[in-house]
C-alpha cells in the first residue's frame, strides 16, 4: 500500500492553516476593523439611497475589509482540513488495495475503510496509543506498518497473537499445537499455477484463502513464537504474499527479528469494501461493496 506519509502532510496542513487563522484573528483583524469603522464614519452623512454613493460605499467597505489571499485561502481550508484530520486520525481512513496478496478476500483496486479506534486511540504521526480499546484478534484483517518498511502501509490477516506458537508446514496452519481445519471451496487445476480456495476459521472469524496446489517458498516449512506486544501476519493469498513468514530474510544478521508486527505499528482494522476501481480508464463498481470477513 501507499508509502506517502499522509498523516504527516495532513497534520502540517492543519497546523499551518490553523496558525494563519489564529494570526489573523489576533493580529490582522483589528486593523481591518479600524479601516471598516473609518469607512462607516466617512460615509455616515452620505445618501445611501443614491445609487452611485451606495456603490462607492460598498466598494470602500470591500477594499477596507479585504483579507490577504494567503489568509483568505487558509481560513477557507482550515475547517475542512480539521474535519478530515479528525475523521482520518480517530474515526476511519480509506485505503486502496494495490496488490493481490490478500486475494480472494481483497482484490487489486478495492477501496476499503479502516476503523481507526477499534485497536485504541492513537496520536497522529507518532502512532502512540493514548486510550486503549481492544486488542487484535485472530482472523481479523489489519492495516499496519511492517518492521522492514516502517513508512509503508501493509494489510494482512492476524494469525498469531502474543505468546502464540505458529507453524506452517505444506500449507497446514497450526497454532499452539492445534491444526486449523480447512474446507475446500474450489479447485482450479487449469490456472497457472493451479490453486485451491479453502475456508478457514480462526476464533470468531471465518474467511477464504488461496493456496497453490504445489506449496510455494513460504508455505513449505516455518515455525515462530510470537513475542509479547507483537503479532504474526499472513496474507490470504498464501503463495502470493510476502508477510511474517519471510520478512526476517531482510534481517542484516544482528538486528531484531523482523517476523512480527509491533503494537506500536498498528493502524487499524479493515472492516469494509466500499468501491472497486481497477484503473483510471475503467468504470468504478460497487458490486464488491460490503463487509470484510
Amino acid at each position: 500500500m501507499s508509502s506517502i506519509n499522509l498523516p504527516l502532510i495532513l497534520t502540517l496542513a492543519v497546523f499551518v492553516t490553523g496558525l494563519v487563522w489564529l494570526y489573523d484573528a489576533l493580529v490582522l483583524a483589528k486593523p481591518r476593523k479600524q479601516k471598516l469603522d473609518a469607512v462607516d464614519k466617512q460615509f455616515e452623512r452620505a445618501n445611501l439611497a443614491d445609487k452611485h454613493q451606495k456603490e462607492a460605499y460598498q466598494q470602500a467597505l470591500e477594499a477596507a475589509g479585504k483579507e490577504p489571499v494567503w489568509v483568505e485561502y487558509s481560513k477557507s481550508f482550515f475547517p475542512v482540513l480539521a474535519l478530515v484530520f479528525v475523521l482520518r486520525s480517530f474515526i476511519a481512513e480509506p485505503f486502496q488495495i494495490p496488490s493481490g496478496s490478500m486475494e480472494p478476500t481483497l482484490e487489486v483496486g478495492d477501496f476499503i475503510v479502516v476503523n481507526k479506534f477499534t485497536y485504541g486511540i492513537r496520536l497522529p504521526v507518532l502512532n502512540n496509543e493514548v486510550i486503549p480499546v481492544n486488542k487484535p484478534e485472530r482472523g481479523e484483517v489489519m492495516v499496519f506498518f511492517p518492521p522492514h518498511q516502517p513508512e509503508t502501509y501493509f494489510i494482512k490477516r492476524v494469525i498469531g497473537l502474543p505468546g502464540d506458537t505458529v507453524t506452517y508446514i505444506d500449507h497446514q496452519l497450526t497454532i499452539n499445537g492445534e491444526p486449523v481445519e480447512e474446507e475446500v471451496v474450489e479447485v482450479n487445476r487449469s490456472a497457472r499455477p493451479a490453486y485451491r480456495v479453502v475456508r478457514e476459521t480462526l476464533g470468531d472469524n471465518t474467511y477464504t484463502v488461496r493456496k497453490h496446489l504445489e506449496p510455494g517458498r513460504y508455505s513449505r516449512y516455518g515455525s515462530w513464537v510470537v513475542p509479547e506486544g507483537h503479532y504474526f501476519m499472513m496474507g490470504d493469498n498464501r503463495d502470493g504474499s510476502h508477510d511474517s513468514r519471510g520478512w526476517n530474510e531482510l534481517n542484516p544478521g544482528n538486528g531484531p527479528d523482523l517476523s512480527f508486527v509491533s503494537e506500536d505499528a498498528i493502524v487499524g482494522k479493515a472492516f469494509a469494501i466500499w468501491m472497486h476501481w481497477d484503473s483510471l480508464f475503467s468504470v468504478p463498481s460497487f458490486e464488491r461493496a460490503g463487509a470484510i470477513h
